[in-house]
C-alpha cells in the first residue's frame, strides 16, 4: 500500500513518536526541502555501488558531453554511496550490465550556459526496480532531481544501500532563493565560500548574494582600479579575492545551479573605497573647515559617476548574471549636510534641504548606469522609501520590518508594482538559545494583505549572514541547518509545510546528512547522528 507524504504529515502524532516512527519504518525517506508531490512505496530496491550507473535518456536533448551533468554525476556518486571508496567508472553501459541505472533526460541543451532568473528547476523522478528516470526541462532542474535522489538512498544496519520505489513531481515555489555572505567585515577564505555553495546546493538554494565589499574592507581586486583592494583590503595579498578567485566561485556555483549576485553597495557603506580612490568620498566639515573625516560617496562630482561607470562596466564583464545589487541603504546625511560644495549642489539642483532627494538623484544615476550595461538592478528598500524614480524592473530588497512588520512592507511595495525579495525575517547572523530555526520555518512570505497580482511580485527570499561576528570559524555551524529551514519555506508548498513538529525529524535527518557530507551543521537538539563526524 502506497503512502502519500502529504497525508502522512496530517497524522496527529506528537513530535517524539513521529520521529521514532520515521526511524523504525525506513520506507518513506525524508527529502529536504519537501517536494511538491512525493509518493513512496514500502517496496525497496537494493543498490550496489559497483553496478550503479548514470546514463542520458534517448529522448534527451543532451546525450553526452554536458559539463554540468557530467560533473554532477561524478560529484553525486560518493554522496549517494559515502562508504564506497573504490574508484568507479561512471561511463554509460547497457541496462543489462548494471543493477541500477539512473536515466537523466533534459528538454533544453543549456549545458554551457549559466542559471538565470527564468531558468526552470522543475523535475520529475520515478524510481522502480532496476532503474530510475529523472526528467527535467533544464540541466538546472536535473541538478535538483539528483539532489533529491541522493537523499532517498539509505543504508540498513549491515551497510547495504537501498532506495524505495518513489514518484516525485517537483518545482520551487519561488524562483529566487538566496543566501548572502558578507566578506568585508570579516574576510572569508575561498574554501569557506565554496563549502557554503555546496551546502546551498544540498538545500536547493539558487542565488549566492556576494556582499563583497563594505565599510571595513574592500577585498575585491579590481583590474580597473587595483588600489581599491591594495589600499582598502585588510591585507593587499592575503585578504583579497583575485580575478582567479572570483572565477572559481562563479564556476563552482554554476556547476551547482547557483547564480552569483555581486553587491557593490553605495553611496553609504563605502569608507574602504575612499582609501584607494581619491575624491570619491565626501569630506566632512566642522564649521568652515574640513574635519579630516569622510562620509558617503560624493554625489556632487561628475568624476564620481565616471568612476562608477568604469567600475560597473568591469563588474558586468566579470560576473555573468544579469542582476547586480547596487545597495542604497543606511545613508547618513550628516557629512553631506556639513559640506559646502554638496549644499551648493543641492541648491543648484533645486533640492532645498531635503537630502533624500540628493540620495534619490545619486541612486537614479547608478541604476541608469547598470541599465545601460544591460543589468537589472536590485536595491535595498531604502531606495523605494526615498521615492527615487527607478525603472519598474528594478527589484526591491526588503530588510526592514523585523520581526513581524515585513508583511506591511510587502504590501506597501508590491502595491506600487515593484518586484520584491524578502530578507527581513531571515537574518540568521542573529542567534537565540534553543530551536530558533522554527522561527525561520514559520515565515509566510505571501501572507500579507494584497491582490494575487501583488503576490506574484514576490519573487523569493534570502537568508542573510552579516559578518560583524561571523568568520570562517563559525560560519558553517551558524548557517546550517538553520538556513535550511528557510530553504524549505522558499521551495516547498506552503500548505504542506505548516507544522514545525512534522518538519523536525526530516530536518534532523538532513542535518546528519550535511554532517556526513562535510558541512559542520550544528545540532537541532539532544541526540546523535548514526554516522557522526564521518567525512569531516
Amino acid at each position: 500500500m502506497e503512502v502519500k507524504v502529504r497525508l502522512f504529515h496530517r497524522c496527529e502524532l506528537v513530535l517524539f513518536f513521529s520521529f521514532l516512527l520515521l526511524l523504525h519504518f525506513r520506507t518513506v525517506r525524508g527529502v529536504w526541502p519537501l517536494p511538491q508531490s512525493f509518493t513512496s512505496s514500502p517496496e525497496r530496491v537494493s543498490l550496489q555501488p559497483g553496478a550503479f550507473y548514470f546514463t542520458y535518456g534517448l529522448q534527451s536533448e543532451v546525450t553526452a558531453g554536458c559539463s554540468v551533468l557530467d560533473e554532477a554525476f561524478i560529484r553525486y556518486f560518493p554522496l549517494i554511496f559515502p562508504d564506497y571508496f573504490q574508484k568507479q567508472s561512471l561511463s554509460p553501459r547497457s541496462a543489462q550490465d548494471s543493477s541500477f541505472t539512473l536515466e537523466v533526460s533534459v528538454d533544453q541543451d543549456d549545458c554551457e550556459g549559466y542559471p538565470a532568473q527564468d531558468s526552470s528547476e522543475r523535475y520529475n523522478l520515478t524510481i522502480a526496480a532496476g532503474h530510475g528516470i529523472l526528467s527535467a526541462e533544464s540541466v538546472w532542474g536535473a541538478l535538483r532531481g539528483l539532489e533529491s535522489f541522493s537523499q532517498l538512498v539509505y543504508q540498513d544496519d549491515s551497510g547495504t544501500y537501498y532506495v524505495n520505489k518513489t514518484d516525485i513531481e517537483d518545482f520551487p515555489q519561488f524562483p529566487f532563493r538566496g543566501i548572502l555572505l558578507d566578506t568585508s567585515r570579516h574576510y572569508l577564505p575561498l574554501q569557506a565560500i565554496l563549502k557554503t555553495l555546496d551546502g546551498m546546493a544540498y538545500s536547493k538554494f539558487n542565488v549566492f548574494h556576494w556582499h563583497i565589499v563594505d565599510d571595513p574592507s574592500f577585498p575585491y581586486q579590481s583590474r580597473t582600479f587595483p588600489n581599491l583592494s591594495s589600499k582598502g583590503a585588510y591585507h593587499p595579498s592575503t585578504h583579497i579575492y583575485t580575478q582567479t578567485d572570483v572565477r572559481k566561485v562563479i564556476a563552482h556555483a554554476r556547476l551547482r545551479g547557483i547564480r552569483v549576485l555581486p553587491e557593490f553597495d553605495s553611496p553609504g557603506h563605502t569608507r574602504s573605497w575612499g582609501k584607494g580612490q581619491p575624491d570619491l568620498l565626501t569630506p566632512c566639515y566642522r564649521g568652515t573647515s574640513p574635519s579630516g573625516k569622510f562620509g558617503p560617496v560624493n554625489p556632487s562630482l561628475a568624476s564620481t559617476y565616471q568612476f562608477m561607470s568604469m567600475l560597473f562596466k568591469e563588474v558586468s564583464l566579470v560576473f555573468p548574471d544579469s542582476y547586480v545589487h547596487l545597495g542604497g541603504d543606511e545613508v547618513d546625511f550628516t557629512c553631506w549636510r556639513s559640506n559646502p560644495d554638496v549644499v551648493a549642489f543641492m541648491n543648484k539642483m533645486g533640492f532645498g534641504s531635503d537630502f533624500t532627494k540628493l540620495e534619490a538623484f545619486y541612486m537614479e544615476s547608478i541604476v541608469n548606469i547598470s541599465t545601460a550595461l544591460n543589468r537589472t538592478a536590485i536595491v535595498w528598500q531604502d531606495v523605494f522609501d526615498y521615492h527615487e524614480k527607478i525603472p519598474k524592473d528594478t527589484v526591491l530588497h526588503i530588510w526592514k520590518g523585523v520581526p513581524a512588520a515585513y508583511h506591511t512592507e510587502l504590501a506597501r511595495i508590491t502595491k506600487a508594482g515593484m518586484r520584491v525579495i524578502l530578507a527581513a525575517p531571515w537574518y540568521i547572523n542573529h542567534i537565540n538559545y534553543g530551536q530558533d530555526w522554527r522561527i525561520y520555518y514559520s515565515v509566510q512570505p505571501l501572507n500579507f494583505t494584497g491582490s494575487e497580482e501583488q503576490k506574484k511580485l514576490v519573487i523569493g527570499g534570502e537568508v542573510c549572514m552579516w559578518g560583524e561576528y561571523v568568520d570562517a570559524t563559525n560560519l558553517s555551524p551558524r548557517m546550517w541547518p538553520r538556513a535550511s529551514a528557510a530553504a524549505e519555506r522558499l521551495w516547498s508548498d506552503e500548505k504542506q509545510t505548516t507544522r514545525v513538529d512534522k518538519a523536525f525529524p526530516r530536518l534532523e535527518e538532513f542535518r546528519c546528512r550535511l554532517l556526513r557530507r562535510g558541512i559542520q551543521a550544528e545540532p537541532l537538539f539532544v541526540g546523535h547522528c548514526r554516522h557522526e563526524y564521518q567525512g569531516m
